[in-house]
């Protein structure tokens, strides 16, 4: 099949998938340059600019040598990108379990259903609250996820707030994490135990294995 479409690509790798349902998963990343926001915790920055321009094809043959089921599509802001969905389709056609990293920020609705989305809204510590696109949460399924890095109490509270205003847990799997170095992450899950939150409390397990290094 010919696929049409270009994207800057940072890096394409393996690695164990460390956040989301499919935590622990063997992975290829296929990471794409750009993103709008500028979250205070980001931890690509590196991914902001730069890259190689990869047609879709040859993005294809790079994933399809690893050998891998599960691929990660992520950024930066994946979606920045026009030919990111056309991308996705065509890893969708080829077989793979596919997931979406995305900010939130931008429009989701022409996402390919069977991805599975892992949404990010933006806390207010991230800088980029006023960011958060709120339709995109109608165009969540059973299978998609909505992640919360968290910083500080302030944080806690809001994301707790947007989780009962919203009736998240009623739309899909939602995740509180703690942000690396800023929210102590035992004091995080005692907060969700304290709570009974209905939420899934997650660790990054790619930087408690490699850390902060790119290519992981």
């Amino acid at each position: 099949m010919k696929y049409l479409g270009k994207l800057r690509i940072t890096e394409i790798f393996l690695s164990i998938q460390g956040e989301s349902s499919l935590v622990g998963w063997p992975t290829v990343f296929v990471r794409l340059t750009g993103c709008p926001l500028r979250c205070v915790y980001c931890d690509t920055a590196y991914a902001f600019s730069g890259g190689v321009i990869c047609t879709i094809a040859e993005i294809l043959e790079q994933v399809r040598s690893y050998k891998i089921r599960h691929v990660c599509v992520t950024g930066g802001e994946p979606l920045a990108q026009l030919d990111c969905l056309a991308l996705l389709r065509a890893l969708i056609g080829e077989g793979y379990e596919v997931s979406l990293e995305t900010s939130g920020a931008l429009d989701v609705a022409e996402v390919d259903r069977r991805v599975v989305k892992v949404l990010d809204l933006k806390t207010p510590s991230s800088g980029e609250e006023g960011k958060n696109l709120y339709a995109n949460l109608s165009h969540l399924f059973p299978g998609d996820q909505v992640k919360f890095v968290i910083m500080n109490d302030d944080d806690y509270r809001w994301s707790v707030e947007k989780l009962l205003e919203y009736r998240l847990n009623e739309r899909c799997e939602v995740l509180f994490s703690p942000a690396m170095g800023q929210q102590d992450p035992k004091e995080l899950a005692e907060k969700i135990l304290s709570d009974r939150l209905p939420v899934r409390f997650q660790l990054q397990l790619h930087k408690i294995l490699w850390g902060n290094t790119p290519g992981r």
